[in-house]
């Protein structure tokens, strides 16, 4: 039985959910708070205005009438001539999914979707049935593609096998030197795992939560003062905090944070502006920070509960502030990228002991732990599976840049984490377990923001199909978004048979969109898919990958 495209006409004021490139700070393609929004952007039709006079508007009338009508024209003024506005044209049909009955029905739908609504830009496409092991729909499927926020699939694999879905991450603090009466006669360390999960949204939301909790640990084992200094140790990873291929103008926004063993709350630093009084306003920084200078140039200006303000970084850790608050304002808060993750955290420990009322004599140095340090106290992650679950439902790229990085390390640590290493290990074990040609995988980083990150959609379904067998299977699907349910995918493809059954990795950059993952059709196979567009009509693929979805999952046989 076959089948055909079906479009229906988009409601009056219906609009079209866009990822927006730039995650400003509170919320993408962000944790949730930070990193994730959705820009919503009306469809208006064009408009044309007609001249309701003349020998058009009267073709039909008597040779007498026209005659009459057009000396009356001629008498009028130019001015007053009289305009009517044209019908606005309707907007384009919505394209929508189809119910595909057999395999050759269901790759013809396919195929017409792809040109239906995109007339510019490239598609890669391969839809696969894992439950009979058959290829049901390809399209350019060995092509590189950007792969955006799906790439996100690779990096969860990769952390899966390596290191097990119960993996935990630490931040340590340790201590090179003998106590004594309170006072350590040596230095403090503070090393770092590259946890993602050091963050106040683990911490009832408090950003000075995680480094309080390790100095509470420091004065739990006595320490009051510290002859020496306090070292900072990064060394898990590569020292480049940049991933390779990230756009410059990418790096003041809070979904493109620096890359660290030591990271901090998404190596975010939230200033808070609040009106004070006699004309001053206050500006605080969360977390504290030692040794950060604060240049205050703003004022309160007037009665009002506006304001206009400039939050800016300068070298040397410098926050400036200027503009102008109104009165009767609540707090404004405002996120800064921190440049130097290390500095920022160890800023922020040293702040934290000295709340505890811990002394630290010497100054704030980067060095790897000498090995016979001791351990003072350590804070520990969540298990993997629930980072990976963040990491893809929210698409949050700090998760994913840490999680790579760690990856590559392997669960015994004993070597320095790096993107290019995690992007070789990843060519081989797919390789050898699923059958990818290396050359249809190359990552740059492991959020897919990188502009050097290149997928095809063929190695993407036999990722797809090496995960779903994979022991760790379970927790592999349950880290998907859910197609009208939840995250980056609740709000599309409701009221279709996707709805509640399609899950999958979504992605969104400039240039690219894709959604890749899995649905149960109609006649119960289970499919993994893969539809990648690269381009500058994202909102035409999104509809077209939505009504793609929505028809694998109404497809049978």
């Amino acid at each position: 039985m076959g089948s055909h495209i079906v479009v229906t006409a988009q409601p009056k004021d219906s609009c079209e959910d866009l990822r927006a490139p730039a995650t400003p700070s509170g919320a993408g393609e962000s944790p949730k708070v930070y990193l994730k929004r959705f820009l919503l952007r009306p469809v208006f039709a064009l408009c044309a205005a007609a001249l309701f006079a003349g020998p058009a508007s009267t073709a039909y009338a008597s040779p007498l009438l026209q005659s009459a009508r057009t000396k009356a024209t001629a008498k009028r003024p130019a001015s007053t001539t009289k305009r009517v506005a044209a019908k606005k044209p309707a907007p384009p049909p919505r394209l929508v999914g189809t119910t595909p009955v057999g395999a050759h029905s269901l790759a013809a739908d396919l195929q017409s979707m792809l040109s239906a609504r995109v007339k510019n830009g490239s598609w890669g496409a391969v839809v696969m049935s894992l439950s009979r092991g058959e290829t049901l729909f390809s399209h350019n499927p060995d092509s590189p593609f950007l792969p955006a926020s799906t790439l996100k699939l690779f990096t969860t694999t990769l952390a899966f096998e390596r290191l097990g879905i119960h993996h935990t991450f630490s931040t340590d603090v340790l201590r090179d030197g003998d106590v004594s009466d309170g006072t350590l006669d040596g230095s403090l360390i503070l090393r770092g795992g590259g946890d993602p999960a050091l963050a106040g949204r683990y911490f009832g939301h408090e950003p000075e939560a995680p480094m309080r909790a390790l100095a509470e640990m420091v004065s739990a084992a006595g320490i009051k003062r510290v002859t020496g200094d306090l070292v900072a140790d990064g060394s898990a990873f590569e020292k480049r905090i940049i991933p390779d291929g990230w756009l410059a103008r990418y790096l003041q926004d809070s979904y493109a944070a620096r890359v660290s063993a030591l990271s901090l709350n998404g190596n975010l630093l939230h200033v808070a502006i609040t009106a004070g009084k006699s004309g001053k306003t206050a500006v605080t920084l969360r977390p504290a920070v030692s040794g950060y200078k604060i240049v205050n140039q703003s004022v309160v200006k007037g009665t009002s509960s506006s304001g206009r303000l400039s939050v800016s970084q300068r070298p040397g850790n410098t926050i400036v502030v200027s503009g102008w608050i109104g009165k009767r304002s609540g707090p404004r808060v405002y996120t800064v990228v921190v440049e130097d993750p290390a500095v920022f955290v160890a800023s922020a420990f040293r702040a934290a002991l000295e709340n505890q009322g811990i002394t630290i004599d010497g100054k704030i140095r980067f060095s790897p732990t000498p090995a016979t340090a001791a351990t003072v106290g350590s804070l520990s992650s969540p298990p993997l599976y629930q980072l990976a679950a963040v990491m893809n439902g929210e698409s949050d790229n700090h998760f994913a840049e840490l999680l790579l990085r760690n990856a590559s390390r392997g669960a015994e640590r004993g070597i320095v984490g790096s993107a290019e290493l995690a992007n070789e290990q990843l060519r081989a074990l797919l390789s050898e377990r699923a059958g990818v040609n290396p050359d249809a995988l190359m990552i740059a980083d492991g959020s897919g923001l990188s502009s050097k990150d290149r997928v095809t959609a063929r190695a993407m379904t036999s990722l797809l199909s090496y995960a779903n067998a994979a022991p760790w299977a379970r927790e592999f699907h349950a880290s998907l978004p859910v197609a009208g349910r939840t995250e980056t995918l609740r709000n599309r493809m409701g009221n279709t048979p996707a709805q509640g059954n399609l899950h999958a990795k979504t992605g969104t950059t400039n240039d690219a969109i894709a959604l890749s993952g899995f649905v149960t059709a109609a006649s119960g196979e289970l499919l993994a898919f893969s539809f990648l567009y690269n381009g500058q009509e994202r909102g035409s693929a999104r509809e077209t990958i939505d009504a793609m979805g929505a028809t694998l999952a109404a497809f049978s046989r």
